[in-house]
């Protein structure tokens, strides 16, 4: 069975530890005591599918390591993560007597790990932040790198703050339980991280079937080991963005005009970057900037896992999104795209053309499939 693993993340404002072992939910609170070297006050940020099926587990450990956990649930789905939502929560932690010394703990997927971040970032001007993420997108990508958000009407992510965890907690047998559709949007993330820097992770996805994949829990937990290292070491090296973390957002751009565009409604994120992905290496491939090849392999590999929700975005449509996403600077559309599988470099000279070449491609793929 896949052996416990630490991965340290080092960042300019905090260094903490990314933890990696089946059945980690168990020994929470003995690692948490650990490392605050003292019980404080505790309260898990949680939605009520994880809270039913594992919450029981992670109260227990915490309960006994002398812990006194608190939880309160925030509602589930990608139209709650917002500016209300960090609100409420603000206040339910005040209500039952969370000071500066509270502790908050995201217990769930991304959108729990984003809106729990952005809370603790900001309560009382911040306060410790411990992530367990749930979902395969929140292990691989989400928790990792304290980056914190919430949506706007008018785009994904748009509000928002970098604010290092105190240390990630991943127990991937908890995945075992996801619904498939859920599963197989967060592999999807693990196909970007191969594109961006791994291509030994990249080929053996491509080589894999969904269900043989998820029949492996030792090639589970690799893809994740492999997915946070890099992640990790891009984080490390680029905290804020200023420039090398901005190859995370291969399959970002018009991934999230595709969200946006519906409302969060009919793509799970990482359905939407699975889109975003292909779009970018039809990009790559117009432009003649990737080699032979590489639009083939990450369109395949992109569509190997089964049928993705129907793209219907116009151009004009998505054009305007892409140009109101944060991503944008100075109005000038920077796209991630692929040189080759291993290898995306972050290009700022795309034109509108190219880019209603690659919508009108995963249209046609869309009806196709």
């Amino acid at each position: 069975m896949f052996a416990m693993l630490r991965i340290p993340v080092r960042t300019t404002s905090h260094s903490y530890e990314v933890v990696i072992e089946h059945g980690l939910l168990a020994r929470v609170g003995e690692i948490l005591y650990g490392l605050l070297g003292e019980i404080r006050p505790l309260f898990i940020i949680t939605v009520p599918p994880v809270h039913r099926r594992w919450g029981k587990r992670l109260l227990k450990s915490l309960k006994n390591a002398g812990f006194t956990p608190q939880v309160i649930q925030m509602s589930d789905g990608e139209r709650f993560k917002r500016l209300a939502t960090v609100e409420t929560l603000a206040e339910g932690l005040l209500k039952i007597g969370a000071d500066r010394k509270a502790v908050v703990l995201a217990f769930g997927g991304g959108i729990v790990g984003d809106v729990a971040g952005m809370l603790a970032s900001v309560y009382m001007r911040g306060v410790k932040l411990v992530q367990v993420p749930t979902t395969v997108q929140a292990q691989l990508d989400a928790a990792i790198g304290g980056k914190t958000g919430v949506n706007l009407k008018s785009g994904k992510n748009l509000v928002g703050t970098f604010y290092q965890p105190e240390v990630v907690l991943i127990d991937p047998a908890v995945l075992e339980t996801l619904p498939e559709r859920e599963f197989r949007a967060g592999m999807y993330e693990a196909i970007k991280a191969g594109v961006i820097g791994n291509p030994t992770l990249f080929g053996r996805l491509e080589r894999s079937s969904l269900k043989s994949l998820r029949k492996d829990p030792e090639l589970v937990a690799w893809t994740i080991a492999e997915s946070a290292r890099l992640k990790v070491e891009v984080v490390s090296a680029d905290e804020k963005e200023a420039g090398l973390r901005r190859v995370l957002n291969f399959g970002h751009t018009l991934g999230h005009a595709l969200e946006t565009a519906t409302s969060y409604k009919h793509f799970l994120h990482g359905e939407a970057v699975a889109w975003g992905m292909i779009a970018a290496a039809k990009i790559a491939n117009e432009m003649q900037f990737a080699k032979n090849g590489t639009f083939d392999r990450v369109r395949d590999a992109s569509l190997a896992w089964g049928k993705l929700p129907s793209v219907t975005l116009t151009t004009e449509k998505a054009i305007s999104l892409v140009r109101s996403d944060k991503k944008t600077e100075a109005g000038v559309t920077n796209f991630v795209l692929p040189k080759e599988i291993g290898r995306v470099e972050v290009v700022s000279n795309v034109r509108e053309p190219a880019i209603a070449s690659a919508l009108a491609e995963i249209r046609r793929l869309s009806r196709a499939q």
